[in-house]
């Protein structure tokens, strides 16, 4: 008879059911995969590792076998101790055994596949060492001799800025010999383990990059864990700045999440962010615009660029690829008014409204003032004058920002214009975001968003 899942264990399938399918990734040789992400044994607790066999219907998920005390454990909590004990990533493990023996995939793996599972003690030419032979054996041994290759790096072959040439006999891109230099410790001793390019560890990169690398929401700022540079992640890509300047005069610094590098290496490269915010920049036609968030206002004339008090030495040459990153606004004309956007209140009513581009844009809550548009002064102006403006819908947050009401403990990110729920703390804390970043809002202003798909369960994290 077929036992019921758990409530908890149902709630975790059912999320990883919703994950977003990842996109495949640039491989690099000489970057496989962090150190810390091989050692961070506490990434899977025991119910996610369950969780994560369920779903992928692995023969591993009704797999049991005895350790070398007799015990009678599951796969799941030999994977989850052996990782434990020896601290070695679950999740790495987990990817070995998919490249070493499909175990994860497979529907009908034979009992040599279960019994050299990491294809720990089988070297390239057979004749695997019955010593390593068994389940446990393996899951045990495996993670042991990584976190050896970690420990001791000096007492193996491939090491850290080495140069090596490796052979690929059974290469799946290419048979050619290949020259690598690990350039962390990680990659290294996946090397060590399994001295192939491409039909070794570039399945191992696959592997992992399908399985367990994050989404980030567009809108994201995002930064490799130990480097300096920062991307944002636009219509599902990644744009590097290009500049502090160009950051800063944009977002702010404080909302920057730590990924891994995986994590950002399975976006597609999109058009780099280089100029600040209200930039003025020639086109090689010689058509001066102004930069106003992701759009660029063309000068009708030099009359209208002379009227508005700007400085020529202050434009800056752009490639068609720059200029052509922007959509284009509505252009300046000599009677164009507020061509970086302004509040205005009406003296009258004492509402406020944000003018850019012939229109005005009434702010519905007051935490705007202190967020969004927080360097910017507002002027009195009259009900005549705003009456030439155009109403447009409400000013909203962008993407990337995170939001709750103040009636409700529920946290939301803001993604293609859409309010997306993060389902749990844990999960707001998997991905990078800080508390302290999250604004509250009044319910009437988050009511104006759709609801979006949520962020739903990181693999492995639900306990």
């Amino acid at each position: 008879m077929r036992k019921k899942l758990s409530y908890s264990l149902f709630i975790v399938i059912v999320f990883l059911l919703m994950a977003i399918p990842k996109t495949q990734a640039a491989f690099d040789p000489n970057y496989i995969i962090s150190d810390e992400e091989v050692l961070d044994y506490t990434s899977m607790d025991l119910l996610g590792i369950k969780a994560f066999l369920t779903i992928k219907n692995s023969p591993l998920s009704t797999y049991t076998c005895t350790d070398p005390d007799g015990k009678e454990m599951s796969a799941a909590e030999i994977i989850y101790d052996r990782a434990t004990a020896n601290q070695v990533s679950p999740k790495f493990l987990l990817v070995l055994m998919q490249k070493e023996q499909s175990l994860i995939e497979d529907p009908d793996p034979n009992q040599n596949q279960l019994d050299w599972a990491t294809g720990y003690g089988c070297p390239d030419g057979g004749s695997c060492n019955t010593r390593w032979q068994g389940f446990w054996k393996q899951i045990n041994s495996a993670s042991m001799q990584f976190r050896d290759y970690m420990d001791n790096p000096q007492l193996y072959t491939y090491k850290i800025g080495g140069t090596y040439t490796l052979n690929n006999p059974y290469g799946v891109i290419s048979k050619d010999p290949i020259t690598v230099t690990p350039v962390n410790q990680a990659t290294a001793a996946l090397y060590n383990y399994t001295p192939h390019v491409y039909n070794g560890n570039f399945n191992f990169y696959n592997i992992w990059q399908r399985y367990f690398t994050l989404d980030y929401p567009d809108g994201s700022l995002v930064q490799i864990k130990g480097e300096i540079g920062v991307w944002l992640i636009q219509q599902g890509k990644k744009r590097p700045f290009i500049s502090r300047g160009a950051l800063i005069s944009r977002f702010d610094p404080n909302k920057i999440i730590s990924v891994n590098k995986a994590d950002l290496d399975k976006y597609d490269l999109s058009t780099p962010i280089k100029f600040p915010q209200y930039s003025l920049i020639r086109s090689p036609r010689g058509t001066i615009f102004l930069l106003v968030d992701d759009k660029k206002r063309g000068f009708a004339n030099s009359e209208a660029f002379r009227k508005m008090g700007f400085n020529p030495a202050e434009v800056t040459s752009a490639s068609w690829e720059d200029v052509n990153s922007y959509i284009d606004g509505v252009p300046l004309t000599a009677t164009s008014t507020y061509p970086t956007g302004a509040l205005l209140q009406d003296k009258k009513t004492g509402g406020v409204y944000w003018i850019i581009e012939g229109t005005k844009a009434p702010l519905l809550d007051k935490i705007l003032l202190k967020t969004k548009f927080n360097t910017k002064k507002i002027i009195p102006s009259s009900s005549a004058e705003l009456d030439g403006y155009q109403t447009i819908s409400p000013v909203l947050f962008a993407d990337g920002e995170l939001l709750k009401s103040n009636n409700s403990t529920a946290v939301y990110v803001i993604s293609g214009g859409k309010k997306r729920p993060i389902y749990s703390g844990e999960v707001f804390e998997k991905l990078g975001y800080k508390w302290q970043n999250i604004t509250t809002v009044s319910p009437q202003l988050l009511y104006l968003y759709d609801l979006g798909e949520p962020i739903t369960e990181v693999v492995g994290t639900a306990s």
